[in-house]
């Protein structure tokens, strides 16, 4: 019995050792999970999301924002992460009040550390105050009016692309195209009006202008865009930019289709308002869009942007399942991009969450005032805007809290959606493909790039830019009346018919030009002048075209530049420039001094100086060795101007010994064969044939003498003459051909004019009946012509250009001038009577020749000379005087080196000897050879003496003295003696 006891008192107590075992194994156990749990526990962060709930966006970019999240902390690192973002959403109902009111819920009773939204600009705008407010950073994908600044509210971050960074893609395509005029179509509220001064600068700087700014209301009616399109159709301007929601773009562009405004010739560009959400609309939308140009930023296709968006489909579908083809933009992926940034920021900036610091307010405060400040947001704001990653959408990056986008990308919608055709960048301009590593900064603007566009219409042709407007009306085309010259434009006014005729060679010029274009243009020609009156000032009347009175001018209107400031001008049509035209005189009266009107003043001057030089060279060199060129001073004087001058008629008798001296002669031969060749001919040029010669040859004289001058009345002229420095009391207007000529014939003396200004076409039109009478002189005055007026920025400018171009260039232009001048029978008397005197400028380089040869054989002969007596420069024992005069002398002693002298001397010693052997017996010559000689030789005598030993250095012999050289002073004699014997003569 007690064994049975033991042993079950021994099973109850094994029993109870195993259960108290157990129950500290889940003891242990459920204290480690405890604490596991306590260190996995994370800090919920409050985030607001404001967006309008109720439109297919709103729903896509909720979507993309839990995805977001789900993505961010199911992914590797997710289980490490100390924070979760709790969203709280509210729906703003696609109103301004009730997102604000949203969002001050958030921050009032939610405490939210960020805000995700609003949609719109205009709810933004009031948002981002309070954000400012609350230091909470609002964060948006979609506002991206240019009006909100980050510089203005620092706790607004923009995580897409301000509008105003696509203004520069538009302006280049604008500018490949070459269209001038652009009317911008946009929303009347902040979003749209925020694009306008940027667009507008933009436009500016490839000189294209907005001729009208057509502003469309949110909500518009169907009528009131019909009438906003109806007006644009009457205009020419027919480059649109569209900048608006995409629920007001859609009406735009189905009420453009059904006026016809998508048609061939139209060209519309929308900005990426719209061409972000293209994939989304209906196909009836996209079917009224075909040909329009687009811009979006570039979102470049990715693996990851191919699995994000197969995946929200799929979650898209279940959550959404009404909605059907629903598709995904570039707003779902910035959506999902700013969540992500959102989530890393607060996990870096490791805030808690801790509740607002709230503001010591009054009882009766209002609620704007009773929200608290946030501790956290200054530290979430900085992590935020240094995070950066590689999203779907591309590179995220944050700089001055607006999105960085690297490139735009230009769409053309066709078919069932829209192609790329080009993109856009900062650096390059338009590229055909997208390299962003591409280092070459060529800016390009080429519209080859885009290759083949289909423009509204079904048409690949590039629209004009601009056509005649629809609205019925012709252009009216400005015309000045003249009271003289009709020949140019007349202007007829048959007062019992109530008609007006215009004629003239403008008018036909202009007619010509018009039917030259590639298209009709309705016009009217429309006087400017009271009836009965002639048009006073041109200028006036090229006025009149900016005030918007003509829409053009046809008449000779001259182009000048302060006209140019206000109105454009085709190409020239006429002959350009300003001339000055004088009556001619008979040339007889001055014929007792004709022989010296060959040659200007200049040239006989420096012919006379040339002539006298020459002959100075000549003497120098055949000095010494010539006895031509010596004797007496006058002589020698004398001889310089005669040898000079009578080589003119080649008519000198002197030989010339020395070669430098041949040298000389032969290249002056030349300049004297020259230049009288070209007095005998132009001096019997005027003896044969000119007897004509203007009464005034320039403008100096008509300045220094005070005549008075024309000019035609309503001309630029008188302008011109102030600035060339004319009296304005010395200036007289006509306005006929036949006042200019009797002002011109009664003269400056008798009440008339001594010359007129005029432009080139009328003092033709003047000299063609009377050339003998009158001419031009003086230079021609830069003027660039007649031209026709357009209003400054036109589209009809660059066509009429190239349509003067084509009629002034043809046969057409020949038969007009023909029709209204005739062929004049005069010739050409502005060359005829010119001056025809030879003047320095036509010779100047003969003198330059003849003067570097006289001068190089100067150079040799004082070389040479110098070179034989250095023994006299060199000694230090005589003055400078001394030795001047030494050297002097010995320059005018002859050189018995010479071939010349050796030959005469020769000559006389033999005729000498022969009389010698005649008159002498031999008893004298004898004893003249054989005298006896006492106490050593005989010392010479004084005079011997002296004719042995005054001799130059190298000559030889002891020639006989002459003249010149016996008269000698002592005191010189004897330095040169003694010159000559310390240098071993």
């Amino acid at each position: 019995m007690r064994k049975k006891t033991g042993k079950v008192f021994f099973s109850v107590s094994s029993s109870t050792s195993s259960f108290s075992f157990f129950f500290l194994c889940v003891g242990i156990f459920f204290c480690m999970e405890m604490a596991m749990a306590q260190n996995r526990k994370t800090v919920p962060i409050n985030v607001g999301v404001v967006m309008d709930m109720d439109e297919g966006v709103g729903k896509m970019v909720l979507s993309c924002i839990s995805m977001a999240l789900s993505d961010f902390y199911s992914s590797d690192h997710g289980s490490d992460y100390k924070t979760r973002l709790i969203l709280h959403t509210r729906d703003s109902k696609r109103d301004v009040v009730a997102a604000a009111a949203a969002a001050l819920d958030l921050l009032k009773n939610v405490e939210v550390e960020a805000i995700i939204g609003p949609t719109s600009s205009m709810q933004a705008d009031f948002i981002i105050g309070l954000g400012e407010k609350s230091q909470v950073p609002i964060i948006s994908f979609s506002a991206t009016s240019p009006s909100l600044s980050s510089y203005r509210n620092p706790y607004f971050i923009r995580a897409t692309q301000n509008d105003s960074s696509q203004v520069n893609t538009i302006s280049s395509i604008i500018q490949s195209f070459g269209w001038r005029e652009v009317v911008p179509i946009y929303v009347d509220n902040q979003f749209g009006e925020g694009i306008i001064p940027f667009l507008a600068d933009a436009l500016e700087k490839i000189n294209a202008r907005i001729p009208y700014r057509s502003v469309i209301p949110e909500f518009a009616t169907d009528d009131h865009i019909k009438y906003e399109l109806s007006k644009l159709m009457s205009m020419q301007t027919r480059v649109f930019v569209v900048h608006m929601t995409t629920s007001l773009g859609t009406k735009l562009f189905t009420k453009a289709k059904e006026l016809g405004m998508m048609s061939e010739g139209y060209v519309w560009i929308i900005t990426d308002a719209m061409a972000n959400q293209l994939n989304s609309m209906d196909s009836s939308v996209i079917e009224s869009m075909q040909g329009v140009i687009g811009v979006k930023p570039y979102v470049p296709r990715t693996k990851q942007l191919e699995n994000f968006t197969t995946r929200w489909k799929l979650k898209f579908q279940q959550e959404n399942p009404t909605i059907l083809n629903a598709q995904l933009n570039v707003f779902g992926l910035w959506a999902y991009d700013s969540a992500i940034v959102l989530a890393t920021a607060v996990e870096k900036s490791r805030i808690t969450g801790a509740p607002f610091q709230k503001p010591n307010i009054s009882g009766n405060a209002t609620e704007l005032e009773a929200f608290g400040v946030s501790k956290d947001g200054p530290k979430l704001l900085q992590a935020i805007l240094n995070t950066t990653f590689k999203g779907l959408s591309g590179d995220f990056q944050i700089v001055d809290g607006q999105l960085q986008s690297p490139a735009y990308q230009i769409i053309n919608v066709f078919g069932n959606g829209a192609k790329g055709i080009g993109f856009w960048t900062r650096e390059n301009g338009i590229v055909k493909e997208l390299n962003l590593r591409n280092t070459n900064n060529v800016y390009s603007i080429s519209k080859a790039i885009f290759g083949t566009i289909i423009w509204p219409g079904d048409t690949t042709s590039v629209p004009r830019g601009w056509v005649i407007p629809t609205n019925g009306k012709k252009l009216r085309i400005g015309v000045p009346v003249k009271d003289g010259f009709s020949e140019f434009v007349k202007v007829t006014r048959d007062f019992t018919t109530n008609t007006t005729t215009v004629t003239g060679y403008c008018i036909d010029v202009f007619d010509a030009v018009m039917a030259a274009l590639s298209y009709y243009v309705p016009y009217e020609y429309v006087p400017f002048a009271a009836p009965g009156k002639a048009t006073e000032s041109y200028d006036d009347l090229i006025y009149q075209v900016f005030l918007g009175t003509f829409d053009a001018v046809a008449g000779d209107t001259t182009i000048v530049s302060n006209r140019s400031q206000y109105v454009d001008f085709t190409l020239p049509y006429t002959e350009s420039g300003v001339t000055m035209m004088v009556p001619i005189k008979d040339d007889n009266g001055d014929s007792a001094w004709v022989f010296l009107k060959p040659l200007t003043r200049e040239l006989w001057l420096t012919s006379f100086c040339s002539f006298v030089f020459i002959g100075f060279v000549i003497w120098l060199l055949e000095h010494r060795v010539n006895e031509d060129f010596r004797g007496p001073p006058s002589h020698q004087v004398g001889m310089i101007f005669w040898f000079a001058f009578s080589t003119m008629v080649f008519a000198q008798k002197e030989k010339i010994v020395s070669n430098l001296a041949r040298f000389v002669l032969v290249i002056w031969f030349l300049v004297v064969l020259i230049l009288t060749s070209s007095y005998t001919a132009s001096l019997t040029s005027m003896l044969t044939v000119e007897k004509l010669q203007p009464t005034v040859r320039d403008i100096k004289e008509l300045q220094k003498n005070k005549e008075y001058v024309g000019y035609l009345q309503g001309s630029f002229v008188p302008g011109l003459l102030k600035k060339m420095n004319f009296d304005e009391d010395r200036l007289k207007e006509y306005s006929s051909p036949e006042e200019c000529v009797d002002l011109l014939s009664k003269g400056s003396a008798s009440g008339g004019v001594a010359a007129v200004f005029d432009e080139i076409p009328y003092v033709k039109l003047v000299l063609a009946n009377h050339c003998s009478k009158f001419t031009t002189v003086g230079p021609t005055y830069k003027a660039d012509g007649f031209g026709f007026v357009f209003p400054m920025g036109s589209p009809l400018v660059p066509d009429v250009s190239r349509a003067v171009l084509s009629v002034t260039e043809s046969e057409k232009m020949v038969q007009i001038e023909k029709a209204w001048f005739g062929e004049s029978t005069c010739s050409d008397s502005s060359t005829s009577l010119s001056s025809n005197s030879l003047g320095l400028a036509s010779f100047w380089g003969l003198f330059v020749i003849a003067a570097v040869a006289a001068i190089l054989a100067l150079l040799i002969f004082l070389t040479k000379f110098m070179h034989e007596y250095w023994h006299i420069i060199k000694r230090t024992n005589l003055s400078f005087r001394e030795r001047v005069r030494i050297l002097a002398r010995k320059f005018d002693r002859k050189d018995y080196s010479c071939h010349t002298f050796k030959k005469s001397e020769l000559r006389d010693a033999m005729r000498d000897s022969a009389r010698m052997d005649c008159s002498q017996s031999p008893h004298d010559n004898l004893s003249m050879l054989s005298s006896p000689r006492t106490n050593g030789p005989p010392s010479p005598s004084i005079s011997s003496y002296t004719e042995q030993s005054f001799h130059f250095p190298g000559e030889v012999g002891t020639p006989p003295l002459h003249e010149e050289n016996v008269a000698v002073s002592t005191q010189e004699s004897v330095i040169e003696l003694a010159v000559d014997l310390s240098a071993g003569h």
